[in-house]
């Protein structure tokens, strides 16, 4: 491919920043104290996502979270489309995806202590590509609903998105830098599962609805 021209690099930086700053925004956090659930991260996992404020009690405020973290992962990638030349697009989009799941996973709001990235590397999966997207999100909630352990579907849905994305590329990072940012993304969003892959083998990690010791 060939390099970006200055004003073009300054734009990636740019989208590279606004997919951080609205990655960061830890809606788990500030839905569960407004509504006066507690502090998150003082409750199960203390992870800021929505499988944690489900933990709460709370199944309103768990869907409100899936769907602004969700949100913050489409709207990165929407905005950064949007703003940029169709010469380039490709990558500007790629960078704000990655950028929001970097965003959500190290907030700089919290210490750069954040989620996993599960919700909002799916809604920026689906902003790239929606059929991706809709398979990740089919993967998940097939695997969530037959083991009710929520980290195997979404462990499962980064496993198979990249494929996909690879797939439809023809299995090239050349045509496009979107198979790369699926991977890049799936690789975070597996190692910040690093626990509950340990916990899935030997059998210890908590299902669905169930509280976190």
């Amino acid at each position: 491919m060939e390099s970006l021209p200055p004003y073009a690099l300054k734009l990636v930086a740019a989208m590279a920043f606004m997919g951080y700053t609205l990655g960061s925004v830890p809606f788990g956090m500030l839905l569960t104290n407004l509504a006066g659930a507690g502090d998150l991260r003082k409750i199960g996992s203390g992870n800021i996502g929505a499988t944690n404020v489900l933990r709460t009690g709370r199944k309103d405020l768990a869907a409100a979270t899936l769907l602004l973290d969700a949100a913050k992962g489409f709207l990165a990638v929407a905005i950064a489309w949007i703003m940029t030349p169709p010469d380039f697009s490709d990558r500007t989009v790629t960078v704000a995806a990655l950028a929001a799941v970097v965003g959500h996973c190290y907030p700089i709001f919290l210490g750069f202590k954040g989620g996993k990235g599960v919700a909002t590397g799916l809604g920026a999966m689906l902003a790239l590509s929606p059929l991706t997207g809709l398979a990740g999100c089919a993967t998940w909630l097939s695997v969530a609903k037959l083991t009710r352990i929520s980290s195997a579907g979404a462990l499962a849905a980064f496993i198979i998105m990249p494929v996909v994305l690879l797939a439809l590329y023809g299995f090239s990072f050349q045509a496009s830098p979107k198979p790369l940012a699926a991977v890049l993304i799936s690789v975070l969003v597996i190692a910040r599962h690093h626990e509950n892959i340990v916990r899935i083998f030997s059998g210890k990690e908590p299902r669905i609805g169930e509280k976190k010791p």
